[in-house]
């Protein structure tokens, strides 16, 4: 069986919208560091990497949501993502899977390396460990989605990078003809996409307390 990573975003895209729960982001960084707590970090991990699809979206928040309290995550201007990413540019999909497991070892909740392991498996049409990890992504982004409904300033989408940004945009079939506004928040940036009547509210989470 294929599978086809174009309809990657198809398959996200039609993922159910869970509830809205409020998202508290101190109260998830406390909740991460306290090992008592259900949503201990290291308990959300093993069982995001063990059972992805048996994530709630409570738990799903804290995990895409984690990454802004992590020490040493993995960013797009570090050199060995720059590496992955040439690799990736250069189609040279093996080597995307070798290095990718070892940042993603570092960093599983990268949207970035997710994304970039799902093409090379896909390529190398490795279903197993495609699927495995779209549960995954899949996981992230509905935690994502569930911040807000974007319709107003009070009720924007949370999203932790501008990258994540566009990642949401084509979940939700956001493209051409969309212009976009920005303003200045407390902890990040407001971002208008709009077209004709419709507004889409996202903020770029620049967290600092």
């Amino acid at each position: 069986m294929k599978y086809h990573f174009f309809l990657l975003l198809i398959f996200v895209s039609v993922f159910g919208f869970s509830q809205k729960p409020k998202t508290d982001l101190k109260m998830i960084e406390k909740d991460l560091k306290n090992e008592k707590s259900p949503y201990n970090y290291e308990k959300l991990v093993f069982k995001y990497k063990a059972y992805p699809r048996s994530l709630d979206t409570i738990e799903a928040q804290h995990l895409y949501y984690g990454r802004n309290f992590k020490k040493d995550p993995v960013l797009t201007t570090d050199e060995d993502f720059k590496t992955l990413a040439e690799a990736f540019k250069s189609n040279n999909f093996q080597e995307c899977i070798r290095q990718g497991k070892i940042l993603y070892d570092k960093d599983p909740t990268n949207l970035d390396i997710l994304l970039i392991l799902l093409k090379a498996y896909d390529y190398q049409k490795d279903g197993d460990n495609f699927i495995y990890h779209l549960s995954q992504f899949r996981a992230l982004t509905d935690g994502m989605k569930s911040s807000g409904d974007g319709k107003t300033e009070k009720t924007p989408y949370l999203v932790n990078s501008v990258g994540d940004e566009y990642i949401l945009l084509n979940i939700l079939n956001l493209g051409q003809g969309y212009t976009r506004g920005s303003k200045s928040v407390r902890d990040g940036i407001l971002d208008i996409w709009e077209k004709e009547n419709n507004k889409v509210y996202i903020k770029v989470l620049y967290i600092d307390y």
